[in-house]
């Protein structure tokens, strides 16, 4: 394996469990009436967002054989598949594709003349239809040979000049992009172990594990069936270090020795917390890839290999929490998978709802219920800032007329799925009574698709004895509904002393007419003893018109008080101006732009060069549009092409900027 590579370790078993629950499970409970008269027709729920004929094939294996050529910026490759036909009456075999060039098909090695890459269907890609002379009754090998285009979009390549040195290429392919990397039944919906063998002259790491590399070829091997969208490659100059028995960390060199600091001993203490509420880790290993600045994510959950944003280098451990968010993915999403994206809470809903357990059992019950206060501000400024919240704020999604989900993507199915699941705790009797059933569910559902039917099926026949609970449940709002779910009670304990310092400075900003008065009356003391997250709500609450109530000098209307809020920042300035935790940094713009304070103007447009996650980019730029639309769009002209292509397609939405992809 080449020498920055580390070999991983052997897969671990996973240790048997009881996971049969303390109550007898009375199956097929008929749902309420409201629930069943939405419930589809076929189970789990058809997927609209694949061109695919995956319901008539079962896929046994996927074999991937990729060349990355980086002075070409493209991939080529040949994709083999184990397959079988699920019935004996089928003739064709359809595949997605997204600006792919097929060059050859073969069935059983044989070659296949009588394929068609059909017209391009916006933005569900190209439909490959595929009709051999017979399809075999018995498994059979479908192969093909492709070649990736300039516009792809599954990949982010990088000169020399965007990295520390060396090119450096990524994919990123939730929710729709993997047909735009190797052609694919792209759809949640189908799973099955992968193989691959990746050709690249820079180190290579993959979601799966190693099987070593020779001459620049490196191999791996995922035995657990995973979805398409799972699959990670990234390929660059790349050093590594362990961060535990069973993690290491890798990144650009210069950003190793940091890296290693920020997530050494904790990623192991989150691992085992997680399987005391679920089950062992089944997956072997768990490594960080931390991406280049252009990375749009937080995280993605690719198997084995999660790949992250550097904004998570805070250098005080304070953003490490989003790793707990991967890692629960393992399980939520990963080996329990969302059939199709109209029921992407199932992924997103679960996975908070593990992460934030993850850190109650570290850092005690009250930091989950601080982490969720957060999330529901993040909640009301996502939906709020939404172009059609009508649509796209309801739990369960409809995307069946072609919508991209992209397009649908949001803190809902993470925010409103991690609170009703918060609701169903408590209504349940606590995480005492919940827990068996969270073994429950994801043992039942392992290595299988399903929708939000299947979920309510489970929980109605594991919680036969209290069926009239459920049957009361609001499922109408808290499922179909859009705008904000019922706010469940919240422990404020953490929240409290953020809230009074807030509400002493809005007492004060019209009071107060010198910096003196300011200064005698607050000080860097004030916040002290806070923690990162703290700080993120501090600010936070200080500009949201919900809390300051409607005569308070807040919102927009700080901009009245230029000296209040100036003093504020320099008072604060240790912790706030001076830190280096994204978050902070994004939320004092905010506070500073909220304040018509123009001299961050420039600070944030240029800040805004330097990070590609969208948590920060989307936002961003409309806090910019709203004060200085020409700003806005220079910025982004400016730094677009640092942008990856789903960040750069999306800010262009939101600034009403018509970009070719």
């Amino acid at each position: 394996m080449y020498s920055l590579l580390k070999a991983f370790p052997p897969r671990t078993r996973v240790r048997s469990i009881s996971l049969v629950p303390p109550r007898k499970i009375r199956m097929n409970a008929m749902l309420p009436d409201i629930l069943e008269s939405r419930r589809p027709k076929e189970s789990p729920e058809f997927d609209h967002s694949t061109l695919s004929n995956y319901k008539s094939y079962q896929v046994h294996h996927t074999r991937l054989e990729l060349q990355i050529l980086f002075d070409e910026c493209i991939v080529k490759g040949r994709v083999i598949y184990n397959l079988s036909a699920r019935g004996v009456d089928f003739h064709e075999i359809a595949l997605d594709s997204s600006f792919l060039n097929i060059e050859s098909i073969q069935l059983n090695n044989e070659t296949i003349e009588n394929f068609e890459v059909l017209p391009r269907i916006e933005p569900l890609g190209s439909k490959i239809t595929i009709k051999p002379p017979t399809i075999p009754k018995e498994p059979f090998e479908l192969g093909l040979t492709f070649t990736t285009t300039d516009r792809c979009t599954a990949l982010q390549w990088l000169t020399k000049k965007q990295t520390s040195g060396m090119p450096y290429v990524f994919s990123q392919l939730e929710a729709i992009h993997a047909r735009s990397l190797f052609p694919c039944f792209d759809t949640p919906s189908v799973k099955s172990p992968f193989s691959a063998s990746i050709t690249s002259p820079l180190p290579v790491v993959f979601s799966g594990i190693s099987t070593g590399s020779k001459n620049n070829i490196y191999c791996f091997e995922q035995k657990v069936p995973i979805p398409a969208y799972l699959v990670g490659i990234a390929s660059g100059d790349l050093a590594s270090a362990a961060i535990g028995p069973r993690s290491t960390v890798y990144t650009e060199p210069f950003r190793l020795e940091e890296a290693k600091w920020e997530f050494s001993d904790d990623v192991e203490k989150f691992i085992q917390a997680a399987e005391n509420i679920i089950f062992d880790y089944e997956w072997g290993t768990y490594d960080i890839l931390i991406n280049v600045n252009s990375y749009p994510y937080g995280g993605m959950e690719s198997p084995n290999m999660t790949f992250a944003t550097p904004t998570l280098i805070a250098h005080d451990k304070s953003n490490i929490d989003v790793i707990a968010h991967e890692l629960a993915h393992s399980w939520s999403g990963n080996l329990v998978t969302n059939c199709s994206w109209n029921h992407f809470w199932l992924n997103e809903g679960w996975t908070v709802y593990l992460e934030r357990r993850i850190v109650a059992a570290i850092h005690g019950e009250s930091t989950r219920h601080f982490s969720a206060l957060i999330g529901w501000n993040d909640l009301e400024n996502s939906i709020h800032a939404m172009r059609n919240p009508n649509r796209f704020s309801t739990l369960v999604q409809n995307l069946n007329d072609g919508t991209d989900p992209d397009e649908a993507f949001s803190s809902v199915p993470y925010e409103k799925g991690f609170n009703l699941l918060f609701f169903l705790e408590n209504l349940l009797g606590g995480t005492k009574e919940f827990d068996p059933f969270i073994k429950h569910y994801f043992k039942k559902f392992s290595y299988k698709s399903l929708d939000t039917f299947q979920f309510l099926d489970t929980l109605f026949e594991f919680f036969t004895d209290k069926r009239e609970l459920l049957e009361n449940v609001d499922w109408e709002t808290w499922l179909f509904k859009p705008g904000m779910p019922p706010k469940p009670q919240f422990d404020t304990t953490l929240a409290n002393t953020v809230y009074a310092l807030a509400k002493k400075w809005l007492h004060n900003a019209s009071e107060f007419n010198s910096v003196e008065e300011f200064e005698s009356a607050f000080s860097s003391e004030d916040i002290k003893g806070f923690n990162s997250n703290q700080i993120v709500l501090f600010l936070e609450v200080l500009v949201q018109k919900e809390f300051l109530g409607h005569n308070a000098p807040g919102g927009y209307d700080w901009a009245n008080y230029p000296l209040a809020s100036s003093s504020l920042l320099s008072i604060y300035s240790e912790k706030i101006a001076q830190s280096q935790n994204a978050e902070i940094i994004f939320k004092t713009f905010k506070f500073e732009i909220l304040c018509a304070l123009n001299i961050y103007y420039e600070k944030l447009a240029a800040w805004l060069g330097t990070v590609g996650r969208m948590k920060f980019v989307r936002p961003g730029y409309r806090l910019l549009d709203s004060v200085d639309h020409k700003l806005a769009v220079d910025t982004f002209h400016k730094f677009k092409d640092s942008y990856h292509p789903i960040c750069k397609m999306l800010v262009s939405q939101d600034l009403n900027m018509v970009e070719k992809m």
